[in-house]
């Protein structure tokens, strides 16, 4: 619940200004005007906008002051992680000080956060209509988020592959784009891996339905619940031909993540690079950006920046006449089929389990290539 007090005049050292009339304000100006308006500055629709702040309201998370309605409180927040801008430039654009726009954008940001859980559902039933992974429910993968933090903490957070300080999210994605778990926090130099084992055994963790299961790529293991691509695949074997082909279907569904990343960075970009706040509102501000993005999917499926990221027809058949490279494929690691989960840890998954795992991706593979010489 945000604390209460009256809502002081915005000042600054040297000049007092009057009180903008409603009519007078930067947001009002906006919501007022045309819905592109709306989304360019608010990074959504207006009937969304409103519906959010009705949500805000009555869940009492949020109330109005006496200068700043829920509705300016709200924008601030969103013109702020929508355009990635300090301080400094939002109160110029709001006329309020400093302390007021930060006092509002940690407001919001505390209220968004309380109820992301509601945005966030694990998925009842397969969303999309591939027959040979009937019951995959999404994808399982991570992102680096840039992220700021003390000279002295800097060494976990360093990405090993770019050497930027990142947190490292992880997310399961549905295929109709919506995020069903989010973590973040997680240091960059830490393996995608290690996230997933971490999401698996936290209390508040991730979970699979019953006989359904995510793909993940090749950074993390065939597992219960997750169906890697495979390792080592040769070019140049017949034998291994199945496995090729299920490799190109798990390449061309596990791109849901992708798109569901790519709309997300692009309504929200503060993502995209670090912002000057602690640690733990940057961690906040990712739970709060996913948990916004499934709350603009259910309420407007057609959105503006959704439809930017809308699967292409050939994506959607699965057609297989993409062009592998070998990091696609996998290529990069050298190891055995045979030999991939040997000598690794498993978290809480038993050996039988794991043994599991591997035979259903086994079977998926062998019912694809069963059809396609079938058919052809």
């Amino acid at each position: 619940m945000i604390a209460g007090g009256e809502e002081e005049a915005a000042t600054t050292s040297c000049n007092k200004e009057a009180p903008i009339s409603d009519s007078e304000k930067f947001v009002y100006q906006i919501l007022n005007g045309t819905n592109e308006q709306c989304q360019s500055n608010f990074r959504m629709d207006k009937t969304v906008f409103y519906k959010l702040c009705h949500v805000l309201q009555t869940r009492g998370l949020l109330r109005h002051t006496n200068r700043i309605k829920i509705e300016e409180q709200l924008a601030i927040f969103l013109f702020v992680i929508g355009h990635s801008l300090r301080t400094r430039a939002v109160q110029d654009l709001f006329g309020y000080s400093g302390e007021t726009i930060s006092r509002h954008f940690n407001n919001v940001l505390n209220a968004v956060t309380s109820i992301s859980a509601s945005f966030f559902q694990s998925p009842a039933s397969p969303d999309q209509s591939d027959p040979y992974f009937k019951d995959c429910v999404g994808v399982v993968d991570c992102i680096h988020v840039p992220v700021m933090v003390g000279v002295d903490e800097q060494g976990p957070f360093r990405n090993g592959h770019n050497g930027m300080l990142t947190q490292n999210v992880l997310v399961a994605c549905s295929f109709d784009l919506r995020f069903n778990y989010v973590l973040a926090g997680w240091e960059g130099s830490a393996s995608d891996q290690q996230v997933l084992n971490a999401a698996l055994t936290r209390p508040n963790n991730l979970q699979v339905p019953q006989g359904k299961y995510y793909i993940v790529d090749d950074k993390y293991e065939n597992l219960p619940g997750f169906i890697a691509p495979y390792r080592g695949v040769s070019t140049n074997k017949d034998e291994e031909e199945p496995k090729r082909m299920f490799n190109e279907r798990h390449r061309v569904l596990h791109r849901a993540s992708d798109r569901a990343f790519g709309a997300l960075k692009e309504r929200f970009p503060i993502l995209l690079s670090a912002p000057p706040y602690p640690l733990q509102t940057q961690v906040k501000l990712v739970i709060a950006a996913c948990a916004l993005h499934n709350y603009v999917r259910l309420e407007k499926p057609d959105d503006f920046v959704f439809r930017m990221f809308e699967e292409e027809e050939e994506e959607t058949l699965l057609l297989a006449e993409t062009t592998e490279t070998e990091e696609d494929r996998g290529m990069a690691l050298v190891e055995e089929e045979e030999e991939e989960n040997q000598g690794r840890e498993h978290g809480s998954f038993r050996p039988e389990e794991v043994e599991d795992g591997l035979r259903l991706r086994d079977e998926i593979a062998s019912h694809l290539w069963n059809h396609y010489v079938q058919t052809f």
